[in-house]
């Protein structure tokens, strides 16, 4: 029989709103129930609040206690590399992941840097696997950059246009290739799939022999394009998110259009510098959802020239939606909760800011079926906090990871 844990939440925030003397019932690695406390007899008692999600992080990647010369957040080997995987980069022994789950930033969405047009995949990792074996929660999509960062790079290997119009052609030349490719190969595949049902009638094939002539025309259309091709292919399909890290507000529009040329699904990362709502409402009317962030970093580049603290009050009036990152190390994984300051200074209330990094996070990253909110049928990962979690000296009396008591 699963185990039972009752937690009493004096206070508690469930992503969506503030609820006060409730319990939340623990079997297994579910919420089984939430409802009104009365007098229960609790295992854990506090202010209680989902795990926090971090959405862009290269945790694990750039690592604590190292020179930078040891870090793995950037390939210099070319400037398109879909294929590259960030979990093959992460040391799940950084003590970046204990200091995150210290403060109850559970889950990361890792992705290569930014120095590549295309810089890898994209994975939802648990900060509080011991190792890579377990860590895997999502393969969410791929990492994209625009802007000064793949311009910025010339002295790496492979074609490194030092001009933006000159990235942005050759990131669509690529697309546009792959596409002229897929499209000869599908062709081709076609052609064969109507000979082999030709073939299939007038010698009686059995349908185990069938199934082998299909397999093998599947084969060789895949080797037709090629392992990297494909991974373009599915970067454009639109089944997974592409997260595109842009700062400017002219590099932002490029990536509407360029969402709207391809029809691909994507993420604006970052955007620093956009600093007029008009484009965080150009980004919602386009259904481009916003990862925002890192906030309370050096600007430390021409183009995060109008970075400011107060830009949040923009977002916040938008049509966008949006959630926030860390970009870990730019700003600590565990210093996720800090930027809320910057949204509550402007008038938001406490649940709804805690619920950006709960709920929203988890409905950008795909992950609002387990994730996000603490309400029956989720997935148990919440943190039993000492106080109201927002306050500056609020810590974890308890951090619950999938069911396990991992902190108290």
């Amino acid at each position: 029989m699963a185990k039972r844990t009752i937690i009493k939440a004096n206070v508690l925030y469930d992503g969506e709103r503030r609820r006060e003397n409730m319990k939340v019932v623990v079997e297994g690695e579910r919420i089984v129930e939430v409802s009104e406390a009365g007098s229960v007899k609790a295992d854990f008692e506090g202010f209680v609040a989902p795990a926090f999600l971090d959405a862009h992080s290269h945790i694990g990647m750039f690592r604590e206690g190292e020179p930078s010369a040891e870090a793995e957040g950037n390939d210099q080997t070319s400037q398109i590399m879909p294929l590259s995987d960030p979990v093959n980069s992460i040391y799940f022994d950084d003590r970046a992941f204990r200091d995150a789950v210290d403060f109850g930033v559970l889950y990361s969405c890792v992705v290569p840097g930014s120095g590549n047009l295309v810089g890898g995949k994209a994975r939802v990792i648990r900060n509080f696997a011991r190792t890579r074996k377990d860590a895997v929660v999502a393969d969410y999509g791929y990492k994209m950059a625009l802007g000064y960062n793949p311009r910025s790079t010339t002295d790496w290997k492979g074609e490194r246009p030092d001009t933006r119009m000159g990235v942005y052609q050759l990131l669509e030349k690529r697309f546009d290739d792959v596409l002229a490719k897929k499209a000869k190969a599908d062709l081709a595949r076609e052609k064969k799939l109507r000979e082999l049902e030709k073939t299939a009638v007038e010698k009686k094939l059995s349908a185990k022999d069938k199934a082998a002539e299909l397999a093998f025309i599947e084969r060789e259309a895949a080797l037709e394009l090629g392992s990297e091709d494909l991974a373009i292919v599915d970067l454009l399909s639109g089944k997974k998110t592409v997260k595109v890290h842009v700062h400017k507000e002219d590099d932002a529009l490029y990536l509407i259009d360029l969402v709207k040329r391809y029809g691909f699904k994507a993420t604006a990362d970052h955007l620093g510098d956009v600093h007029t709502r008009e484009i965080f409402d150009e980004l919602g009317k386009a259904g481009i959802p916003i990862v925002y962030g890192p906030l309370g970093s050096l600007a430390y580049k021409v183009e995060l020239k109008h970075e400011e603290w107060s830009n949040a009050g923009i977002l916040m009036k938008s049509k966008a939606q949006y959630g926030l990152m860390t970009d870990h190390p730019v700003i600590l994984s565990y210093q996720l909760r800090d930027s809320l300051k910057y949204f509550l200074i402007q008038g938001m209330g406490e649940a709804e800011a805690i619920g950006i990094i709960t709920k929203r996070n988890a409905r950008i990253l795909g992950l609002e079926k387990d994730l996000g909110t603490v309400e029956a049928g989720k997935l148990a990962s919440l943190v039993v906090w000492n106080r109201e979690p927002l306050h500056l000296a609020a810590f974890p009396k308890m951090v619950m990871a999938e069911g396990s008591v991992i902190r108290k």
